[in-house]
């Protein structure tokens, strides 16, 4: 039982007042802050909007070394448009992203430069107007009639938390990872000797001639080499060995570290991750460099800030999406956006993964942003109202991203109308983001309520 102590009361000074706030700087977050302060043609909406980030730097898990994932649907066609392509496309123009490239195993992959990433996010938000607060926590919320304050720093009309605060559901938890990049690698010898020996370098999924050609990929296997390292004394903690391309021909991040049953929400549980992640990794390096042809004299040149967290708090929302919904390819009347991601499941207990397709893309309802019995309240990116194996999906940045636009856009809508984000007029919801760009399927009958 933890030690409590009683504070007694206090007076707390209200640091800003503002018409939108948004909990969290990572991929959702960025876009909802934007959507919020501008309107579909670009010009600034009039809003005083503040994003709120507990780290130094804005941009989340884009900052990690990971590619963009579901920007394409099934059908090779971009189904994430609208203020997250406009982002990727700004990155490409500077040289610091990659085309879209369709892949059988992750539908499509998108390889972005951390650094410029970083930037970009700073110059968006400045464009738009948004007051950014960095190195702050949202701690607790103080609801005064409708809406909810944050004591000691802002006064608010509508919170959009794209950062898993407030609703923490119980269950199993998709493991989190630390990434690395390491750079001196032979890519040309990789990417022949997987070509040419699928009898030595398995792949999982896709043809090994796949990744003979010089272009973004994820290569997913090598279960043989795992086996034989082990036999040796190495200590891997996965089933599989995963890395991806990076910017630089030389230049691949490792995504094989792996902590099963972290709750991210406690601070003792996260470091501990993060220190075990630590000594993983060197372990892995150790193994790339023995096992895996291309890697004999590369060398590990950046770590991600932080721990990636797969899966945490998610709200109990109006309607909780399913994998059904998933498989179904459902199609909703309240739908703000498309997703076309598998169901990546990485196991919570053991060390490998799953992957499940819809056969062609579904609908997020908007319903699944809102959360029951709170009112001023949106949700996006990994925290919004889904089943453990539905987040599995939609977690990913390309999705998050779409939502958290819609979820700007909707407070800035609940800002200008009155209106609670429950009873926000959807119709007029989907026209602002048509008008922005957002992708919407063509117009067929809805297959769900």
């Amino acid at each position: 039982m933890m030690k409590e102590i009683q504070e007694p009361a206090r007076s707390i000074p209200v640091r800003d007042e503002v018409d939108v706030l948004v909990v969290g700087g990572g991929p959702a977050g960025l876009m909802a802050a934007q959507a919020a302060a501008i309107n579909p043609d670009g010009s600034r909406s009039g809003l005083k909007v503040m994003l709120i980030e507990s780290r130094g730097t804005l941009g989340g898990n884009m900052t990690q070394g990971l590619p963009l994932l579901g920007f394409l649907g099934r059908k090779g066609n971009e189904v994430i448009k609208g203020l997250p392509l406009r982002f990727v496309e700004r990155l490409r123009e500077r040289g610091q992203a990659t085309h879209h490239r369709a892949c059988p195993l992750h539908v499509s992959l998108t390889m972005i430069d951390p650094e410029g990433t970083k930037r970009l996010a700073w110059e968006i938000m400045e464009e738009a107007g948004v007051k950014v607060l960095m190195y702050v926590f949202c701690a607790e919320v103080i609801k005064e009639g409708k809406y909810e304050d944050l004591p000691g720093h802002i006064k608010d009309n509508i919170v959009l938390d794209a950062d898993g605060k407030f609703v923490f559901v119980e269950g199993s938890r998709l493991p989190p990872t630390l990434m690395f990049s390491m750079r001196g690698v032979d890519s040309r010898k990789l990417r022949d000797a997987v070509a040419d020996h699928p009898d030595i370098y398995d792949i999982d999924f896709l043809p090994n001639e796949f990744f003979r050609a010089s272009d973004n990929c994820t290569m997913v296997g090598f279960r043989n080499q795992i086996r034989q390292a082990r036999e040796q004394g190495y200590d891997i903690p996965v089933e599989r060995t995963i890395f991806m391309t990076g910017m630089a021909d030389d230049e691949w991040w490792v995504n094989m570290s792996r902590v099963n049953g972290i709750d991210a929400t406690d601070p003792e549980q996260y470091t501990r991750g993060e220190e075990i992640c630590i000594r993983q990794n060197a372990e892995i390096a150790r193994y790339l460099k023995a096992f895996i042809p291309g890697f004999e004299h590369a060398y590990v040149d950046r770590v991600a800030p932080f721990m990636g967290i797969r899966e945490s708090r998610r709200i109990v929302g109006e309607y909780v999406l399913t994998e059904q919904d998933i498989f179904d390819c459902a199609r909703f009347p309240d739908a703000i956006g498309v997703a076309s991601y598998p169901v990546d499941l990485h196991h919570p207990v053991g060390g490998d993964c799953t992957l499940m397709w819809c056969p062609d893309c579904y609908d997020v309802p908007y319903r699944s942003l809102v959360p029951k019995e709170v009112d001023g309240l949106l949700c996006a990116g990994r925290n919004i109202s889904a089943t453990h194996l539905a987040l599995a999906s939609v977690r990913v940045m390309g999705p998050a991203m779409c939502l958290g636009e819609a979820a700007g856009k909707a407070a800035q809508l609940c800002v200008r109308t009155g209106a609670q984000p429950r009873t926000l007029d959807v119709g007029r919801l989907q026209q602002e983001l048509k008008a922005e760009g957002v992708y919407f399927r063509p117009d067929e009958p809805t297959n769900k309520e």
